[in-house]
């Protein structure tokens, strides 16, 4: 077999590899199509997206746990880790439409469960609370977005429709259609609105802010009266 020969076999390997992921995991590529404003194609999102790659070697590694093909699993799971910065479980169970975004520092726990169309952030952690056994990882419901560097710990759930700021530290249950902020996490209601999807990072409600100025205006106004003698 000549050079040429070869070259080709490696050309046809390579698209036909391509197309196999477009097909198998097109519901995450579609979401990160979707989700990811700086994506300029489906093709560059296969080929470079770590997100990606991390769930691709995920989907393998699940399956050779499910076999009980254990050590594999792990050995394929850390060499994902290795190569994506994204450290899955292979034990962890995860739906559709799952995007991970850059994904630098992600961590999900064994136990964890995750819904579909479900978006984490780099640095977020999704693990236990102490050396319980047993389910001790967050469920995640559909459609929930968690940002750069929230942590959500122990065996809790997070609701449906749900926003986790940036930075949030989650260790208590969180109703659906609500946005969770803040160490420990506070969890602002949304009047039952789906979340926005844009991931809009900025504009988020954070009740610690709104009671601080609450208490701000009422000491302006106790104040005002205190200089008018009407204290």
């Amino acid at each position: 077999m000549g050079i040429l020969h070869v070259l080709v076999f490696i050309v046809f390997i390579f698209f036909s590899a391509i197309l196999v992921v477009a097909v198998v995991f097109a519901e995450e590529i579609k979401s990160a199509k979707e989700k990811d404003p700086s994506s300029k194609g489906y093709l560059e999102i296969i080929l470079l997206y770590p997100g990606l790659h991390a769930i691709i070697a995920y989907r393998m590694s699940h399956v050779l746990w499910k076999a009980k093909l254990t050590f594999l699993a792990r050995a394929l799971s850390q060499l994902a880790r290795f190569l994506t910065g994204v450290e899955i479980h292979p034990g962890a169970e995860i739906g559709k439409g799952f995007f991970i975004d850059h994904g630098m520092g992600v961590v999900i726990g064994e136990t964890s469960i995750i819904g579909d169309n479900v978006t984490l952030f780099q640095g977020v952690t999704l693990g236990g609370t102490g050396k319980e056994t047993g389910k001790r990882h967050p469920t995640l419901g559909d459609n929930i977005v968690v940002g750069a560097g929230a942590k959500v710990l122990g065996n809790i759930q997070v609701g449906s429709n749900s926003y986790v700021g940036a930075n949030a530290v989650v260790v208590r249950g969180v109703p659906e259609n609500t946005t969770v902020v803040g160490v420990p996490g506070h969890v602002t209601k949304q009047d039952g609105k789906r979340i926005d999807l844009m991931m809009d990072h900025v504009h988020i409600s954070d009740p610690i802010m709104q009671h601080l100025r609450d208490i701000v205006e009422r000491l302006k106004i106790l104040e005002s009266k205190d200089k008018e003698g009407q204290l």
